[in-house]
């Protein structure tokens, strides 16, 4: 499972912006959003480096969590 620190979210708008941008390079992927820790949960198919170019193309940049 990959965790990624997402601080730019903080509303609705955010985690299904979030949520598109996974989709777009893993339709299979079911991200767990958490809008209080700014953390998203996964399990993908793609490479982490794609899910964090995906997210920063939608204007959220992301850093896999230690």
């Amino acid at each position: 499972m990959t965790i990624l620190n997402v601080p730019g979210m903080n509303c609705g708008h955010c985690r299904t912006a979030v949520e598109q941008a996974i989709a777009s390079v893993d339709s299979a992927a079911t991200p767990q959003v958490d809008l209080g820790n700014k953390t998203v949960s996964l399990e993908s198919h793609a490479s982490d480096q794609e899910i964090v170019d995906a997210l920063a193309a939608k204007g959220y940049p992301a850093t896999v969590a230690a």
